[in-house]
């Protein structure tokens, strides 16, 4: 194991700036128990002089007994028309009672100039003071050297001197920054081992962004020449093209380049601090992110699912569990009967590769995709096909038809929907509701649960979490087909289901009753004649 490379996190700041990415107060405080018990080295609270949801958050985080992060206070150096003592940056910076502060220096000749509008040797003035002033109120401190490798060719003298002067100064970290991400890594390599000669005895660290689609790639880059700290954010979040994603940054430190970054345990739970800061950002987690993703290990071709089952090395670049996530099976009709064997096994069912069985189940998938299903995302349908294919399933209701109905008198007025449903119970009870709803969706719902409630009251832990509608040929208009996948959850897992058909409404209803009849094999029993209701 290599040296230790620390993880600066700056989610809740340059993550926060990112379109769609959006924290409440009570989010902030679940992103840092996350990043803490993830084992990241220092977590970014956010500006506490320009935002006041940031300066109220340090004093809300002073509650918390953090185990392995230090808490950063971000700003600037000091404004050129104030003294430290007056500068309400500083000042806030201080007030907010963080062990560690980061401010940002401008580096670039062209910003120092036109955008500070003072001079270079100005500049350097406002760093010296700036960093010595924050070393004098007891604080740690560590500086950005804003639009560093773009500085450098301007005037590459300049931009070292600014870090030479914040690392004389006293700053224990000098953070070398790709602030527009349009450095290579090869660039960014060669800049960072030569900043590294010159700034030998303070930590150096690397700060990219991933407008050129590099920044996790530079990030290593600096690692490779000499950088101990990696700035990023969880899942790439961030201002245009987001940040570097520590998501991929710290596996690839830890298990491809032998860096110690976490402990195993640690790094075992990224894939789910990863899905958790998604739902608090209020993100969709991105299924294909690399070693995070619900399709990291998710293999589809037949060939490669058998080769999987072999030696998972054939496909798999690591074992996934050691980033918290699995390898799964996706059948489709690029499936041979191994992937259904191995999907079979994982949804806990068995099947015989030279089966009868195992045949009619791939044809009859591969029937339904042609008419628009697909089952990589719905699990849940998949397994009723199986279920049922191979008589291992119960009939809990029959339907006998639904009707729905979406009335808005005017215009301005909202939208109310109401659908009756008729079902057939075990023993021949017939059940015939109607209900209301925000929508048809929502109205199926509530009727089906009022149609069922009674005979299966376990139904009362099941929910709807997401609604996803795909038009499937788009030319076809209004003929077109359409897919749903509905997601549903209780207290202990969730699962997705699909419907296809030219009526979105129908397409919703067939997804939904597959939703309903999983939930019910699972609470109350899987085979013909299993438990009862009560």
């Amino acid at each position: 194991m290599k040296n230790k490379i620390e993880v600066y996190d700056t989610t809740l700041r340059d993550g926060a700036q990112g379109p769609g990415v959006k924290f409440s107060k009570s989010d902030q405080l679940l992103v840092v128990k996350a990043l803490d018990t993830l084992g990241v080295s220092y977590i970014e609270g956010g500006q506490p002089h320009a935002n006041p949801k940031a300066a109220d958050l340090f004093k809300r985080v002073r509650d918390i007994d953090l185990q392995n992060s230090t808490m950063v206070a971000f700003g600037s150096t000091r404004h050129h028309k104030n003294y430290c003592d007056d500068d309400p940056n500083l000042k806030a910076l201080v007030e907010a009672r963080t062990p560690v502060v980061t401010i940002f220096a401008k580096s670039s000749v062209s910003h120092v100039r036109d955008v500070l509008g003072i001079t270079l040797k100005q500049n350097l003035t406002l760093v010296r003071e700036s960093v010595a002033w924050l070393k004098g109120h007891d604080r740690r401190v560590f500086l950005d050297a804003e639009h560093f490798f773009d500085a450098c060719r301007e005037d590459q003298a300049y931009a070292f001197e600014v870090i030479a002067c914040a690392a004389e100064s006293g700053a224990e970290a000098i953070v070398l920054c790709d602030t527009n991400g349009g450095t290579l890594p090869e660039d960014i390599q060669v800049l960072t081992k030569a900043a590294r000669k010159q700034i030998s005895k303070v930590c150096l660290g690397i700060h990219t962004h991933n407008d050129s689609g590099c920044g996790v790639a530079g990030a290593l880059a600096a690692v490779r020449a000499g950088a101990t700290q990696v700035q990023g954010t969880l899942n790439g979040y961030g201002e245009r093209c987001g940040n570097a994603d520590l998501c991929a940054i710290i596996p690839a430190l830890q298990l491809k380049m032998g860096y110690e970054v976490l402990t195993q345990d640690q790094l075992s739970r990224l894939t789910r601090k990863s899905h958790l800061i998604a739902e608090l950002a209020n993100m969709s987690p991105r299924d294909n992110a690399p070693y995070v993703g619900r399709y990291a290990f998710t293999h589809k071709a037949g060939m490669h699912a058998d080769a999987v089952s072999k030696r998972k090395s054939s496909y798999e670049h690591i074992k996934p569990e050691l980033v918290g996530n699995s390898t799964h099976i996706a059948v489709s009709e690029m499936s041979g009967r191994s992937s259904l064997i191995q999907k079979s096994a994982e949804l806990g069912l068995s099947l015989e590769k030279g089966g009868q069985e195992t045949k009619s189940i791939l044809e009859r998938i591969k029937e339904l995709e042609n008419e628009g299903y697909e089952f990589e995302g719905a699990d849940a349908s998949l397994d009723l096909i199986i279920r049922k294919a191979t008589n291992r399933s119960r009939s809990f209701f029959e339907t006998l038809g639904f009707h729905a109905r979406v009335n808005q008198p005017h215009i301005a007025q909202p939208t109310m929907s109401e659908v009756t449903v008729k079902v057939k119970l075990p023993g021949g009870a017939i059940e015939h509701t109607v209900a209301e709803g925000h929508g048809p969706v929502d109205a199926m719902n509530n009727a089906l649960r009022k149609a069922l409630r009674t005979t299966y009251p376990k139904i009362e832990g099941m929910h709807l979490e997401d609604y996803k509608v795909r038009i499937l040929d788009g030319k076809l208009a209004t003929r077109a087909k359409t897919r749903v996948l509905i997601e549903t959850s209780d207290a202990e897992s969730s699962w997705c289901t699909v419907g296809v058909s030219e009526n979105i409404i129908t397409a919703s209803f067939v997804a939904l009753l597959d939703s309903f009849e999983y939930f019910l094999l699972q609470q109350y029993g899987h085979e013909t004649g299993g438990d009862d209701a009560s």
